[in-house]
């Protein structure tokens, strides 16, 4: 731990930018593995699943995993963390839920900052009330202000989809992608409250998958049995071993922000991951786009304007907070 906070704060920040380019890539995954069986619940139940048998070897081959899946019971037994906390995961299974679903119809970009949009609300919720343990923060007038603009970036950045979709419709599909958004900085709090208790991020993480993995199974079983497969089942799954990668990028950006909360806070957390968002989706679009997608001059400037508002709602500007 003492030499975890000798890192330098610009480490720990590169750190979280790369760990949120994994995200718009996740969402490439799942949204294309979505498209291609034909069912966007199984595909996230897969993409869940794949993480989960990568997180319980990885656990199990560690000792400091093993120790912290040995962790779990006692902690919540002894109320270090509150037992709900073990449901991080369905926040993180409604995220991909998002993903597979709205990526193909809105596109990585677009996705992408209606995310950011939810969850730069809820890092303002969390930060003034010290959610899961955390240190509280003044929900300043400047925050507020950087949250307007967010906003604002994000309709101009739209605009291109309003322009040629139906606007209602498109709305509709948006707010998907911003509740999945919302229930991140929850999410980030949550499992850096838990992996303190466990002494061991990756049982923090792994609970997140089992908690997703159940709620998805059930969410789909439910699908099932209402309406049928509408196909034959088992689905035709790809064999391109990229379409199974969405779990292990799942693991990394959860396995990140459970790291890094303990030592940026959820803000500075926020600021960077999203900035590996808002960066990694625009390059995906740029450089691979799916129907969908869209690279207008709009998108390239509300993507801009909206890491501009992150900055001034997320930097500490307490010169205090760098020295904690």
């Amino acid at each position: 731990m003492t030499d975890a906070r000798r890192v330098p704060l610009p480490v720990w920040l590169t750190v979280a930018i790369a760990a949120g380019v994994a995200i718009p890539a996740q969402g490439r995954v799942n949204g294309a593995l979505g498209l291609r069986v034909g069912d966007g619940l199984e595909a996230a139940v897969t993409s869940f699943a794949t993480g989960l048998v990568l997180l319980l070897a990885v656990a199990l081959l560690l000792p400091s995993g093993r120790d912290g899946l040995r962790e779990i019971v006692p902690a919540v037994r002894d109320r270090r963390v509150p037992w709900w906390y073990l449901g991080a995961g369905l926040s993180g299974a409604l995220f991909v839920v998002a993903q597979t679903f709205t990526v193909g119809i809105l596109g990585i970009a677009v996705f992408t900052i209606a995310a950011v949009t939810g969850q730069t609300i809820s890092g303002l919720l969390v930060d003034r009330a010290g959610f899961a343990q955390g240190r509280r923060r003044p929900l300043t007038g400047l925050r507020l202000l950087a949250t307007v603009l967010t906003l604002a970036s994000v309709a101009y950045a739209v605009a291109p989809k309003l322009a040629v979709s139906d606007p209602a419709a498109l709305l509709a599909v948006i707010v998907l992608p911003a509740a999945a958004g919302f229930g991140q900085s929850f999410q980030s709090a949550m499992n850096g409250a838990s992996a303190r208790a466990y002494r061991s991020p990756l049982a923090a993480t792994l609970m997140n998958f089992i908690s997703g993995i159940v709620g998805l199974a059930l969410a789909w079983g439910i699908k099932l049995a209402a309406g049928g497969p509408g196909r034959p089942l088992p689905a035709d799954f790809p064999g391109d071993w990229w379409y199974y990668t969405g779990g292990a990028l799942g693991v990394v950006f959860i396995g990140a922000a459970a790291v890094l909360v303990r030592h940026l806070g959820v803000l500075l957390t926020g600021l960077g991951m999203i900035a590996g968002q808002l960066l990694g989706s625009l390059a995906l679009d740029a450089a691979a786009p799916v129907a969908g997608s869209t690279i207008a001059l709009p998108t390239v400037i509300g993507t801009l304007a909206t890491l501009g508002a992150m900055v001034v709602a997320t930097l500490p500007w307490d010169r205090r907070q760098f020295r904690r």
